[in-house]
């Protein structure tokens, strides 16, 4: 097993409110997509792969418009993620069209990987800490452990509220509790977060610091076995359902509130930030060109 980690990007979603693939969308000072800042901090971290998660009609885009750049920088590859794509006796029901969501996204990369890797999504900036903490984490649990009675050892990245907000709608944020050792108890989605609702002040509704995740993850690959387990006991619950996902937070919070596993919480001040909206794009393009300026990003990247 190579000890150097893989980082697993979701990029199948089309992003309905942004309104088109915005995943190849030029944000950059020399064209650059969000997608490049994260394979290029995770290149200069130690990555040793990048797997892409699309939509099979999406491949011939991504190979020209994304992969390409990386070619001779790191190895990519992808998988396919489809409504069809399901284990063993089961079956799409008769008028399901809405995707089965960011657990399923991540189920279906179970064969492509087995060494120790992250998870983000494609339409997120999480900056450099990120990848640093989680090639460092990563680095530890490819070492080994020895004690077979400790449960398996995951880690995500906590951000806090207040630097992951949009000024141009609402968000659903990840709120997450943590015990005294660190460790991720819960993951509470919150919906229709706006900023006017978040601050220090008296009678906001939140102060800004809670600890959030925006999906970045960290895990070895027995994560896929809880998953697959997952997966299927919710198909057979809710795969009736046309709008019913799997996500992958409510996935990693279950085997936490089941003991099956432990998820560190690693915090960062940086700020995230997205094109949750096509009006965010103006804020994303000045943000990165601010970090350039700063010379944390070469002008050009790739």
């Amino acid at each position: 097993m190579s000890t150097a980690p893989t980082l697993l990007i979701l990029a199948a979603g089309m992003g309905s409110r942004y309104g088109g693939l915005k995943q190849v969308d030029p944000v950059g000072p020399s064209g650059e997509t969000i997608l490049d800042y994260a394979v290029f901090d995770a290149i200069r971290e130690g990555f040793g792969r990048v797997v892409f998660v699309i939509r099979k009609e999406f491949e011939e885009a991504f190979r020209t418009q994304v992969a390409a750049k990386y070619a001779d920088k790191v190895k990519v590859d992808f998988v396919f993620q489809s409504l069809d794509a399901l284990p063993p006796g089961f079956a799409v029901s008769a008028g399901r069209e809405k995707p089965w969501g960011t657990g399923h996204a991540v189920w279906c990369a179970r064969d492509a990987i087995m060494e120790p890797f992250a998870v983000i999504g494609a339409d997120d900036f999480f900056g450099r800490d990120a990848f640093r903490q989680l090639a460092a984490f990563l680095r530890e649990e490819a070492a080994g452990r020895t004690d077979e009675d400790i449960a398996p050892n995951f880690a995500m990245i906590g951000y806090r509220l207040s630097n992951t907000l949009s000024e141009n709608g609402a968000v659903s944020r990840g709120v997450c509790a943590t015990g005294g050792d660190g460790c991720l108890e819960k993951v509470v989605e919150h919906t229709g977060i706006r900023r006017e609702e978040v601050g220090p002040e008296a009678g906001k509704k939140y102060t800004g610091e809670e600890t959030v995740s925006m999906n970045c993850w960290a895990f070895t690959p027995v994560f896929f076995t809880g998953l697959n387990e997952q997966f299927e006991s919710f198909l057979e619950a809710r795969g009736g359902e046309l709008k019913s996902e799997f996500y992958l937070p409510e996935a990693v919070s279950e085997q936490v509130a089941q003991g099956l596993v432990t998820v560190e919480v690693r915090p960062t001040s940086a700020n995230w930030f997205g094109v949750t909206y096509r009006e965010d794009k103006p804020r994303v393009q000045a943000a990165l060109a601010e970090l350039v300026a700063r010379g944390e990003y070469p002008e050009r990247l790739f």
